[in-house]
């Protein structure tokens, strides 16, 4: 059991469901709705804790309706918040999805009103009793501050996701042990082939890409590449937050003291049992 401390984004997410995905000015019913917590570093910590990991969450949190959502979601879970920040008078972000039962697949159109969460305040969270510190690639001035804080201060094994481009990213590579890459941003670097893409990479970190129904890749320190085909449910049913169950899992094994190869393999099952279902309850 690791104690993971998980920094990024929690949103609230509203979830259209509908046959199939619509037309451009059109109009379709839906055929249930939910809410629920979102957000990348929000919903790993969730899914670690589900895992049997002792989570936590940082970073900034709203005071306006939908917030109580977020927070009753962290505790069902037994997420600890205790260094969430409040920002007074902000809406949390919002992210409006809408999830295709045809396909499975969902579109998101995200809405935020609320500053990054800044390093100022992560220099003052007490490192001393976790075992790893995952980041959420974000404000990049922000993230490079923090990621510095974490190395220089304890040592400890730090993960990084990056999800999406963001100017300036590429130079914190060296920093973090793990880096967690999804397709998007490997394809917006201009690359199709994710062994090639890795094996582009600095040498020294481990490294992951994910490939949706071609399962993920994965580099150790030592250059090796490995590979494992995605798992299958008998049906997709919902592909939201599959990515964040397949970070949690990384995390998860290779904080047990797994190898790799065995981290790769059961974090691919996980994310692909996690699309066989709605919601990211295990």
């Amino acid at each position: 059991m690791a104690h993971i401390l998980c920094v990024g984004i929690a949103t609230l997410d509203i979830i259209n469901h509908v046959e199939r995905y619509p037309d451009e000015d059109s109009e379709v019913r839906v055929l249930a709705q939910q809410r629920r917590l979102g957000g990348n570093a929000a919903n790993t910590a969730t899914v670690l804790a589900q895992l049997g990991d002792v989570a936590a969450w940082v970073g900034n949190l709203g005071d306006q309706p939908g917030v109580s959502l977020i927070r009753d979601t962290f505790a069902r879970y037994g997420v600890d918040t205790t260094y969430l920040n409040v920002v007074p008078g902000r809406q949390s972000p919002t992210s409006y999805v809408t999830l295709s039962r045809a396909s499975g697949s969902r579109t998101i159109v995200h809405y935020r009103d609320l500053p990054e969460y800044p390093a100022g305040l992560f220099a003052e969270i007490d490192l001393q009793p976790f075992d790893w510190i995952h980041f959420e690639g974000r404000a990049v001035d922000q993230l490079g501050l923090m990621l510095g804080q974490a190395r220089n201060r304890m040592g400890l094994p730090i993960s990084l996701e990056v999800e999406k481009p963001r100017e300036g990213i590429e130079a914190l590579f060296g920093v973090p042990d793990l880096l967690l890459f999804s397709r998007d941003y490997v394809i917006a670097q201009g690359e199709r082939e994710p062994e090639r893409f890795l094996h582009l990479l600095p040498s020294g970190a481990m490294a992951s890409c994910t490939w949706g129904a071609e399962g993920a890749w994965a580099r150790g320190r030592d250059g090796t590449v490995l590979n494992v085909e995605a798992y299958r449910p008998h049906q997709v049913v919902d592909t939201l937050g599959a990515g964040d169950v397949f970070n949690a899992g990384m995390l998860h094994a290779l904080s047990q003291g797994l190898s790799l190869a065995q981290a790769l393999q059961r974090a691919v099952r996980l994310a692909g049992e996690q699309c066989g279902r709605e919601g990211l309850t295990l």
